[in-house]
Order: C-alpha cells, then sequence, then structure tokens
C-alpha cells in the first residue's frame, strides 16, 4: 500500500533529522505535532544534498549529485519517488504549494560546493548563503504559514535573515573542518589563516543585525510554529555568544559547541518565555 510506504518515507526523515543534528531535532520537537513531520521531510532532503558534496569523498561527487537532481526532478512531476528522503520532500512540496525556483536555488548553492572553494565578493557570499541558507527558511516558513502566500510575504523577509544567521554562525564555528577538510572558506576578504580579532568581530556584528532583523518575524508566527523557531533562536544566539567570547585562535583550531546541559538549561528558559506569553 502506498500509505505504508509513505509512512516509511516519513520514518527516514525523522531518522536522519535525528542522527545528523540533535540540536534541529530538539527544536523541531518544539512544534506543533501537525506540523513537525514536514519540517523533518524538508531536513531530509537538504541534509541528502549536503552530505553528497561534503562527505562522499572516496566516489564521484559530481555524479551522484547529478542523478539526486534528476530523481528530485521525478519525483516532484511524478509525485513519488523509491528514494524515501525525496518521497518524504516532495509530499510536502505538494502539500504547501513551496516555490519550484526556492529549490532550484537551494540544488545551485549545493552545486557550488563542488567546484568553488573561495568566495571572493560580497555578492558570491549572499548568493551562496540565500541558496544554502535563505530559501531553507522559506521552505519552512511554508509550512509555518500553512501555505498562505499573504502570511509567507510579511514574513519572508525576516525568515531569510534568520536562516542567514544560522549558516553564519554555522560558518564560523566550523571554520576549521570546512578549512583544513574541505579546502573551504566562505568568508570575503578574510584570510582565515590569519583570522584577528578585528575580522572576527566584523563577522560577528553581521550576524547579529541578522538576528535583530529576523527576531520581528518570529514573534508573527502562528503558534505552532513560534515556541520551536524561537527555541532554534536562542541556542544559536547562545552558539554566537561562545564565538565571540572565543579567541579568534582558538576557532581557527578547535569546534565550539553549546554543551547538553546548556542546552537544557536555555530550553526551560525558552519554555518560561513562551509560557508567560512574554516572547
Amino acid at each position: 500500500m502506498k500509505s505504508l510506504f509513505d509512512q516509511v518515507s516519513y520514518e527516514c526523515s525523522r531518522t536522519t533529522t535525528k542522527a545528523y543534528s540533535t540540536s534541529f531535532s530538539s527544536a523541531v520537537k518544539m512544534l506543533a505535532p501537525s506540523i513537525r513531520q514536514d519540517i523533518y521531510n524538508i531536513y531530509g532532503f537538504v541534509r541528502f544534498a549536503d552530505e553528497i558534496v561534503d562527505t562522499f569523498h572516496d566516489y564521484d561527487k559530481a555524479t551522484l549529485f547529478e542523478r539526486f537532481e534528476q530523481d528530485l526532478d521525478r519525483a516532484l512531476n511524478d509525485r513519488i519517488s523509491l528514494n524515501p528522503i525525496l518521497n518524504s520532500f516532495q509530499k510536502t512540496v505538494h502539500q504547501y504549494n513551496i516555490p519550484r525556483h526556492l529549490i532550484a536555488a537551494f540544488m545551485k548553492s549545493m552545486k557550488m560546493d563542488l567546484h568553488k572553494s573561495k568566495y571572493h565578493t560580497y555578492s558570491e557570499y549572499q548568493e551562496y548563503i540565500y541558496g544554502s541558507a535563505d530559501v531553507v527558511g522559506l521552505m519552512c516558513l511554508m509550512v509555518f504559514v500553512n501555505g498562505d502566500e499573504k502570511r509567507y510575504d510579511e514574513l519572508k523577509e525576516s525568515a531569510m535573515r534568520l536562516g542567514s544567521a544560522f549558516q553564519k554562525v554555522n560558518f564560523l564555528r566550523d571554520l576549521k573542518a570546512d578549512f583544513e577538510d574541505l579546502s573551504r572558506t566562505y568568508f570575503p576578504n578574510t584570510d582565515l589563516t590569519r583570522l584577528d580579532e578585528a575580522s572576527k568581530a566584523e563577522i560577528i556584528r553581521d550576524i547579529e543585525a541578522d538576528f535583530e532583523a529576523a527576531y520581528s518575524g518570529i514573534i508573527k508566527l502562528p503558534l505552532e510554529a513560534k515556541f520551536g523557531v524561537y527555541t532554534a533562536y536562542i541556542y544559536y544566539k547562545k552558539l554566537l555568544s561562545k564565538l565571540k567570547r572565543t579567541p579568534s585562535m582558538e576557532i581557527r583550531n578547535t569546534r565550539i559547541r553549546v554543551p547538553d546541559y546548556e542546552k537544557i538549561g536555555l530550553l526551560a528558559r525558552c519554555y518560561v518565555t513562551y509560557r508567560l506569553n512574554i516572547l
């Protein structure tokens, strides 16, 4: 039965999310049950594409990505795929009328990671972030507003700024791995071999501006999504504050993280803020 296959597909998307990102999966659990699965479906798709370009070093990544892209097109056109991750994703795309141009922009940025290792200009950097992060936030936003285009347009800018903030924090946190393992540098006009405090401070000011702009949209989100998105927002702000306090030399040599006990404390504070309607 197709319904059984769909359930297996959804379980694959949930398992992928939980296996690859404990922090994100924790935030998804704070969303209303009615929309959780669709966010798992989006994350599963995004994660598989990212894994091809980031980790499958012993294989022909370009060929694998081309096959994945072809399978994605078939899934979207046929409304079914024998790849469970793509089967889940196409269901969410069609249910919420997620624009195809968002998906195309994401795939374009992922494809850039196959051959591009440095971003020399701000426009190149912004194009990559738009495709790798902003559009993922916009896909999720379509789920949050249940496909309501008017609410989508109202919250679109803040959703993009939140996606940008998350991605830039990831870039700063993963600076060592991106540079040493993947030979990539995303921040333009920044020599990561000699990252100093001034360069780090400039990067952090840019991220803080994104967070500030994003907050105005978070407080306007539907109740089904507000707590989960706010939880992710607070977690990433905490991670940024740790990066801000960490010397640039240490950021270049180690991966900064938020310990589990701090995550629990953050979750508790987020819940109190939400329940008291302070948000």
